[in-house]
């Protein structure tokens, strides 16, 4: 995939979970009472929370992603033998609070400096989101936080994408939409904003409509595909 500069960008637009929080911090936090199946559990959690908002969208019967999140985490623990409810709130509330990635705070940084607008497009509620920004330190560097919550359905319904559109004021074909999700990415291009696809555990690439215009194994990478001087 050419990684040639991305011109005539209007704004950036970052996915929160995978892409700016590191989904895998919660159960890496509770490995004291996780064990060996703090990782096994981190994986199917984000499998299964992913697949309930799919789920959910197709059945017409939404729920906000902090319910979805719970219902994920049920499943997980159960399969996984915990019952500990004390253990469930811990875990929820490291959810809340997620580690940003550590490029993500430098990337938005140079964003904002060279007058790039930026918003989080995110499946999270927004008190989940105003969680994760404001733990994070972030927000200084975002213009916006937007939630799925006011399209009442979640990604890649085209409908979420196009919040975006009309909270930035920016057509899509300048909002630059970036993810470490490859469905998200392809809902992004099917509905058509310039993705690139973070890629940052090296998966294969997907079969879906919506074409790609850049992969990049990190955010760090992202200046240099917009043309900023390094």
């Amino acid at each position: 995939m050419g990684q040639a500069p991305l011109a005539g960008i209007g704004a950036c637009v970052f996915d929160a979970y995978g892409t700016l929080f590191d989904v895998n911090a919660a159960a890496a936090r509770c490995r004291d009472a996780l064990g060996e199946q703090a990782e096994p559990l981190a994986i199917l959690w984000r499998q299964k929370q992913i697949q309930y908002s799919w789920l959910r969208s197709l059945m017409a019967r939404h729920a906000d992603f902090w319910q979805v999140t719970g219902e994920a985490l049920d499943f997980a623990m159960e399969t996984f033998g915990f019952s500990d409810a004390g253990l469930r709130t811990r875990l929820m509330d490291c959810y809340r609070r997620l580690d940003a990635y550590p490029d993500a705070a430098g990337v938005l940084k140079r964003l904002k400096a060279a007058g790039i607008p930026t918003a989080i497009l995110s499946n999270g509620s927004p008190d989940m989101l105003a969680d994760a920004v404001g733990s994070a330190g972030l927000g200084g560097s975002l213009d916006a936080v937007l939630s799925i919550e006011d399209a009442g359905i979640y990604k890649p319904h085209a409908s979420v994408y196009q919040l975006a559109v009309g909270r930035l004021g920016v057509p899509a074909g300048r909002i630059c939409f970036l993810s470490s999700n490859g469905w998200d990415a392809h809902g992004a291009a099917s509905f058509g904003f310039r993705v690139v696809w973070v890629n940052r555990t090296r998966q294969m690439a997907e079969r879906l409509p919506g074409t790609l215009v850049g992969e990049i194994g990190g955010l760090g990478e992202l200046p240099a595909l917009l043309g900023l001087a390094a």
